[in-house]
């Protein structure tokens, strides 16, 4: 590596990954024949129990019957998936020894599948070997993986693009993850006509899902500025920072957003909506995916892995959840609020894509513009009413806290450092929105 200036020890180079991605009505019809093109004679095809009887899923056994491919299914995948429904993926792949995959479903399939694909093609490996450190030891992936399928079915996490498997640690009540380039789905198969079942509640937390990943990536503190630089280019982590290419995918996502997401959530026949919103999951998904999240993602994960009663509406589960687009978005008004301080013309303009007026607007008012944009967008979407809202109270501060302190994946990539008690204000803030 040539001599360079740098900043104390950052890095001085981005590296874009991406998944080869295919969009069209109908595509799903194709993916027997890619199998076929692959030479796949094993396949395991990953999907959950309520999908297991939905239109995506039916689209992909008429095309495995179609082209003869030979599969076993596994659905008994979790919405918001923990180490255990991992590792009991993980061990159908092993016993499968499948030479593909396909997931069908949400971002919890395609994570769940990435894990079994990881873990069968590295079957020594104990399974904290890749989580992020520090839950986990964070080993680069050196083992070549099976090709990985993924056909998104709702809009949001834009895990088809990604080499990042989310999942609730149960033992410390947070979720955590796996983070590789080397995970990322050979093929994300992006077809409309399957977000047309998606249920009202879903596309709205897919969507902010959507909304975050593209303002999280397009305010993370820029990747020049993000340390250590590594050694070896294996150990450049897979969330950079921000940097010209993720920039015009995470603003791009936002402008769709700002035009589609209201649409798709308040009329399922809006076909062209909910069409757009897939192809803004994607977009983001590239964005975030390369760039990485902050603040917001890294505090919704304990919001998720403490969760008491909470059973959000249109969700058929049997257990308490809260959807992970939700957990991510009740907390950015207070986030984008700290976080203005610094970049602060970033924030102006994405207040200004989601309808804000700043003719007039002062630059140091960046940050309260947009907490007050994004409290109106969710105020009309029916949001709930911030944390307290789903079940938590000024007394779990603490534990939320302590939940966001090992995510130092994520919480590192703000463009504004933040201290505990930093934290403990922004929960705070996030009790009540309106």
């Amino acid at each position: 590596v040539p001599e360079r200036p740098t900043l104390g020890n950052t890095d001085y180079a981005f590296e874009m990954a991406i998944s080869n991605i295919r969009y069209g009505e109908g595509v799903t019809k194709e993916i027997g024949m890619d199998l076929q093109n692959l030479g796949a004679a094993r396949v395991c095809l990953m999907t959950d129990k309520n999908l297991s009887q939905l239109p995506p899923v039916n689209a992909v056994l008429n095309s495995l019957a179609k082209y003869g491919i030979n599969f076993q299914m596994y659905d008994n995948v979790r919405v918001e998936p923990t180490d255990q429904s991992f590792l009991d993926a993980i061990t159908f792949a092993k016993k499968g020894e499948f030479d593909a995959y396909v997931a069908v479903g949400g971002g919890s399939v395609i994570d769940t599948c990435k894990a079994a694909n990881l873990y069968a093609s590295s079957p020594t490996s104990d399974f904290l070997d890749y989580v992020n450190a520090p839950i986990g030891k964070g080993k680069p992936v050196t083992v070549p993986l099976k090709p990985l399928i993924a056909v998104p079915t709702t809009a949001g996490t834009g895990s088809e693009t990604t080499g990042v498997a989310i999942f609730d640690f149960k033992e410390l009540k947070v979720k955590t993850g796996i983070a590789s380039r080397a995970i990322k789905p050979t093929l994300g198969i992006i077809d409309p006509l399957h977000t047309l079942s998606m249920p009202e509640r879903i596309v709205a937390n897919s969507g902010f899902d959507v909304l975050c990943h593209a303002l999280e990536s397009y305010t993370a503190l820029p990747y020049n500025m993000r340390g250590p630089c590594p050694s070896n280019p294996i150990n450049r982590p897979a969330y950079q920072g921000s940097n010209p290419i993720s920039d015009v995918w995470a603003l791009h996502a936002l402008r769709i957003v700002a035009k589609y997401l209201k649409r798709a959530i308040r009329n399922p026949e809006d076909r062209e909506a909910r069409a757009n919103m897939h192809l803004a999951s994607a977009f983001a998904g590239i964005g975030f995916g390369n760039a990485g999240v902050h603040l917001c993602h890294g505090m919704s994960y304990p919001i998720s892995g403490l969760v008491k009663t909470y059973k959000p509406k249109d969700y058929n589960v049997d257990h308490s959840l809260v959807p992970h687009g939700l957990s991510v978005v009740l907390t950015s008004p207070a986030v984008f609020a700290f976080t203005a301080q610094i970049r602060p013309e970033r924030h102006l303009e994405a207040a200004e894509i989601l309808g804000a007026d700043i003719r007039t607007a002062r630059i140091k008012d960046a940050g309260f513009i947009l907490a007050d944009t994004l409290r109106k967008f969710l105020f009309d979407l029916n949001v709930d009413d911030g944390l307290a809202a789903i079940g938590y109270s000024k007394a779990d501060i603490p534990a939320l806290v302590k939940g966001t302190l090992p995510q130092e994946r994520v919480t590192k990539l703000s463009p504004r450092p933040q201290t505990e008690e930093d934290l403990s204000a922004l929960f705070e803030a996030s009790m009540k929105l309106y």
